[in-house]
């Protein structure tokens, strides 16, 4: 079934680096790190004028810049990433409905069905989607395609910047052949150790390995591995995958130490997470907060309410309920990095004694939406004033 398939990756290139200098065109061409100085900050995206020095996402802010002095560093701004990212799906939306959104940025679609109105050509398609998208958005996106999502996302990977790549079923060996086997999906860095002991370094290695040698010393993974290696991917476009949560957390430069701060930044938090809820017109029926102690003691609470709800006001009560729960039962409570998230969605539409409430957080997103994100908060959020480095 999966070489009957015709499978498009489309991912952005560098997307919120590219983003920040869609609009400060001045930056062009420098490296260009995204996410603020500070000694908890993370890089969350790098141009490639960047990357060129080791500058990675996920990496301390500090530790880039010590390998990138000249590096320009930006704050986040995940507003704007939405709104772009909206522009990009819609174009996904104008081939086809059978969309897997993975992040912002990134997507499989399933063109399977689409082929007839791009004159039967996978290509076609490819070339559509990447200037539909720089047209709409100025943004530049990487395309892979193939008849499986394993191949298409290595098109797309081989391929980058500005990439434009077709595996075709001819070419899968000579393709992967040569790749380190750690370029595999589900091989990680562990696994990619554990084979190297074994001299299997390349894909065509794993390919050609003694399977029952292979089943020996990496175990059930071990079939799965060579199938990957063969080029095999059976699975099938999700477009089911919509988010499981939806959060936002803030990990702090000065540690709180007071549950009045903890509680005016649960606030803020909240404030957008069910911002998010109605945006995507999600109801979640399980509110969970996410804690972590210096240095990296990391705790989880959660609450199930009796039923979905995209409340702001809702959301926060249970959420306060957690967090004072935990802070009470810390002998020195100190908070390193606060999150609060919702999940378990379902489609319950919310009625009576919740529609004033409903309607009152409806018209706040109107305020926010049009005057800046932040134009209205709840008057508690004024006290989170402490400097943070807040991660969506």
């Amino acid at each position: 079934m999966s070489s009957a398939r015709a499978i498009v990756h489309v991912d952005m290139d560098a997307f919120y680096a590219a983003v920040e200098v869609l609009d400060h065109p001045q930056w062009r061409g420098l490296p260009l790190v995204v996410g603020e100085l500070g000694p908890r900050s993370v890089v969350s995206t790098a141009s490639y004028e960047a990357r060129r020095y080791g500058v990675r996402s996920a990496m301390p802010t500090l530790t880039a810049k010590k390998i990138c002095p000249q590096a320009l560093f930006v704050p986040v701004r995940m507003n704007r990433y939405r709104e772009l990212s909206a522009d990009v799906f819609a174009v996904f939306g104008e081939v086809t409905p059978e969309i897997e959104g993975l992040s912002l940025d990134e997507a499989f679609l399933d063109v399977t069905r689409s082929l007839r109105l791009f004159g039967g050509d996978i290509e076609n398609i490819g070339r559509f989607l990447k200037q539909e998208i720089f047209n709409r958005t100025g943004l530049v996106a990487s395309v892979g395609m193939a008849h499986n999502k394993l191949l298409a996302k290595l098109a797309s990977e081989l391929s980058k910047p500005d990439g434009f790549l077709h595996i075709r079923s001819e070419q899968v060996h000579a393709m992967l052949d040569p790749l380190p086997v750690g370029r595999l999906w589900t091989v990680g860095k562990v696994a990619e150790a554990n084979l190297h002991r074994l001299g299997i370094r390349t894909v065509g290695e794993l390919r050609f390995a003694e399977p029952r040698r292979l089943r020996q010393a990496c175990g059930n993974q071990a079939e799965h591995w060579q199938r990957l290696a063969r080029g095999l991917d059976d699975r099938a476009v999700d477009t089911d995958a919509a988010e499981k949560s939806v959060s936002a957390e803030t990990t702090f430069v000065t540690d709180l130490v007071t549950l009045e701060q903890a509680l005016a930044w649960l606030v803020r938090l909240g404030e957008r997470v069910g911002e998010r809820l109605r945006a995507h017109e999600l109801r979640g029926r399980t509110v969970s907060i996410k804690l972590r102690k210096p240095p990296f003691e990391t705790h989880t609470r959660q609450l199930s309410l009796p039923q979905p709800t995209d409340s702001t006001t809702e959301l926060l009560e249970a959420a306060r309920t957690l967090l004072k729960r935990w802070w009470a039962a810390e002998p020195a409570p100190r908070l390193r990095l606060l999150g609060v998230g919702m999940s378990q969605f379902a489609p319950e539409v919310q009625t009576g004694l919740f529609a004033a409430t409903a309607s009152q957080d409806k018209l706040a997103d109107q305020i926010n939406r049009r005057f800046g994100q932040g134009s209205l908060v709840r008057g508690v959020v004024l006290k989170s004033r402490c400097g943070a480095s807040e991660d969506g």
